[in-house]
């Protein structure tokens, strides 16, 4: 059978489980399975499936996971984002669009320490929604700044999204976490450029509130020092060689919890729904990356990604343009379909393109996390929307659009601009590589 056809045939059907509400990571191991048994036989098939799944459980790679989540998990229980936002409202909050500036700031930073951007977008909608609202800061630009700021943790390391892409690309996860450091902070960089643009066009939208006492900054930068030695911990640690990935994923839990118990906020309650949450969150993961595994072997054997670079090759356009086309068909792929799950499957097909173009998997890993941010809050299913949606039903989501929309305007420039200087991207991780 034609590889193109094979391809096709497997998308089709596993695209026919996912309407039928088949959880995406066993949809992709049926698919896999009965794919790789059709086109070798059956014993194969069954020894692939006992094999992936015991290979991904035994990688201490991925073991980096569920530590990241308990370090998101002790964190919050910590209190550690109501402390950051604190410090950072206290030195911005009396500049127009202050508040806004120390939710992007603030929300960057508990990236650091957190490892979802849903908890960090919902956290900091707790927080920090009613503190603009009180100081009667526009709904729409009060939402916009909660949205984009939950998104930024896609792109600061440690992520998980960025895990999952190493674990299927089989690349190194420190140099992609070394690769999102420039395009992380670009992208905090316009998101505050977009801060100040939104307010100086509309200044209502932001009033100014009073400048706090020294007094006051002194006091929220001690109640933020353990968050702060914990973010110097995970990154001063990784990037200086003291620790390995996973090295760093385990001292950052253990301090995680270590600050949630000196600070008296850890109890046996939120400890269980803390730790049972991240065992519901690794077991999807995991078992997502095992059928994600074994889908991408079918399509090897099936030679799907050898005829889709024939194919490209044969449309006779510059790398450029077919990087465009991609990244447009992932944008109304996110329109209708989960992006994360759109990186999954589609992954096996793309990167080999992408790398037969010459680009580097590293980028592509960058271009992939920027993506998902997008997919997040651009309409119409953006996830951080609903989820802000719910937390304040009065501000519709109408306004929460049109408020992420210079966000979204800021994102794609920075995806512009990554296709064209794609060193943005490399530069740290060719340069710094231990």
């Amino acid at each position: 059978m034609d590889p193109l056809t094979i391809g096709a045939l497997g998308m089709i059907a596993l695209f026919a489980l996912i309407i039928l509400k088949v959880p995406i990571g066993v949809a992709m191991m049926v698919v896999g399975v009965i794919g790789f048994g059709l086109q070798t036989n059956w014993i194969s098939a069954g020894t692939l499936l006992a094999s992936e799944p015991s290979n991904l459980l035994a990688s201490v790679d991925l073991a980096t996971l569920p530590l990241f989540l308990l370090m998101g998990t002790f964190a919050n229980a910590a209190g550690f984002s109501a402390d950051i936002y604190a410090l950072a409202a206290s030195f911005l909050g009396h500049r127009r669009g202050g508040l806004a500036y120390a939710t992007i700031g603030g929300c960057a930073a508990f990236g650091a320490v957190c490892g979802s951007s849903t908890a960090t977008a919902a956290t900091f909608a707790k927080i920090a929604l009613p503190e603009m609202r009180r100081r009667n800061y526009s709904p729409s630009f009060a939402a916009g700044a909660i949205a984009a700021g939950g998104t930024l943790k896609a792109l600061i390391p440690p992520s998980l999204i960025m895990i999952l892409y190493c674990i299927i690309a089989q690349t190194f996860i420190y140099d992609l976490f070394a690769a999102a450091i420039i395009p992380a902070l670009i992208t905090i960089a316009l998101n505050l450029i977009t801060v100040n643009i939104a307010v100086r066009l509309n200044p209502s939208a932001a009033p100014i509130i009073e400048r706090e006492s020294w007094s006051a900054r002194l006091a929220a930068l001690r109640n933020a020092a353990p968050a702060l030695v914990l973010m110097l911990a995970v990154f001063g640690g990784l990037y200086s060689g003291i620790f390995t990935v996973n090295e760093a994923a385990s001292v950052a839990a253990v301090l995680a919890f270590v600050f949630a118990i000196i600070r008296k906020r850890l109890h046996l309650a939120n400890l269980f729904d803390g730790v049972l949450e991240t065992a519901r969150v690794s077991a999807m993961l995991y078992v997502v990356l095992m059928g994600a595994t074994i889908f991408t072997y079918f399509i090897t054997l099936g030679r799907v990604p050898d005829s889709l670079i024939k194919m490209v090759a044969s449309l006779h356009m510059s790398p450029t343009e077919i990087i465009l086309l991609i990244l447009l068909a992932y944008i109304l792929l996110g329109t209708v379909f989960d992006e994360l799950s759109a990186m999954l499957i589609t992954l096996p097909f793309v990167l080999p393109i992408v790398t037969s173009l010459g680009y580097d998997p590293l980028w592509w890993g960058v271009i992939m996390v920027i993506q998902i941010e997008l997919a997040l809050i651009h309409p119409p299913f953006g996830i951080i929307a609903f989820l802000i949606h719910g937390i304040a039903p009065s501000i519709s989501l109408k306004e929460i659009y049109l408020g992420v929309t210079p966000y979204l305007i800021a994102d794609f420039t920075l995806l512009l601009l990554l296709v064209l200087f794609p060193q943005l991207a490399l530069w740290l991780p060719h340069h710094f590589a231990p």
